[in-house]
């Protein structure tokens, strides 16, 4: 039997909880997939250490962002590997890094997963032929009745025309799991949209150790991207109003950092625990170890 939800009380002194002043992609997708855990990092501000994976996709976009700086024809893998030591230095200092207290053998293979990912692009295409509009473009617009902010990795012109890329670090989903990722980009379409008038020809997600998925760019995706993000603030909001903030249990209970703070969590831990289907290497297994 499922346990009942948990109406966890605000940290704030006002009796409902404070709705946020933009969603991001990551903010929408964190409360699409638990308002429990979105209420743990947004309202009570209690600190979500970064991961390993994560850290390594940060230096893998810092390196990227410089490259496409660059004139077209130094955009070469040696350049790369310049940008990449000089830094290194100033990332590895820190706090998010230091927290990870890597042995020299761990900091090495950080490094060389984070290279593993800037040489990627290389093997997908080739950054001296892409026309580059822009690195790490911040928009803040209003989709639908949204307010929406997003940092785009690049904007690209192809034919006269605008690409959003994003680049990720992680595994390429399975189709069925791809569309929390197409959803970004196609929001980011949107907002570029709204700020320059300009409609984007497609979206690219630039899977960097993979390949890369093309989504072509219609006002029908924009418009059911927007309206899926307009839902998600309606129940945000209303959530924010109640002060009601729902678990949704599941596999990624072992991978939320907050999961000894939430009943339903826990419960979810123990039930995998037992049916043998909690990963040896989630990270709050060792709640129920």
């Amino acid at each position: 039997m499922d346990c009942p939800p948990t109406v966890i009380p605000t940290s704030h002194t006002v009796d409902v909880a404070e709705l946020p002043e933009y969603l991001s992609p990551s903010s929408a997708s964190s409360f699409d997939g638990c308002p429990r855990r979105w209420k743990f990092k947004y309202v009570d501000r209690l600190a979500e250490p970064s991961g390993e994976a994560a850290l390594i996709g940060s230096f893998a976009h810092l390196v990227l962002e410089h490259l496409c700086q660059l004139q077209p024809d130094e955009r070469t893998l040696d350049a790369a590997k310049v940008l990449a030591r000089g830094l290194w230095e100033g990332f590895a200092t820190e706090d998010d890094y230091r927290s990870l207290e890597l042995a020299e053998d761990d900091a090495r293979a950080f490094r060389w997963n984070a290279w593993q990912c800037i040489a990627g692009l290389w093997t997908l295409e080739d950054p001296a032929t892409v026309e580059v509009v822009s690195t790490e473009e911040k928009v803040r617009t209003i989709l639908g009745e949204v307010p929406f902010v997003g940092i785009i990795d690049r904007v690209d012109q192809l034919n006269d025309e605008l690409v959003v890329t994003d680049y990720k670090s992680g595994t390429l989903p399975g189709i069925q799991w791809r569309d929390d990722k197409i959803q970004q980009v196609l929001l980011y379409a949107a907002a570029l949209h709204e700020e320059t008038g300009e409609m984007p020809r497609s979206a690219r997600l630039i899977y960097l150790k993979q390949s890369i998925v093309d989504i072509p760019v219609t006002q029908v995706k924009i418009d059911e991207a927007i309206l899926k993000l307009t839902d998600t603030w309606s129940q945000l909001s209303t959530a924010c109003a109640s002060d009601t903030f729902d678990a949704r249990p599941g596999v990624l209970c072992g991978w939320c950092p907050f999961a000894d703070q939430c009943p339903e969590g826990r419960a979810e831990l123990v039930r995998r625990e037992a049916a043998g289907k909690l990963p040896a290497h989630a990270p709050a297994r060792a709640l129920v170890a």
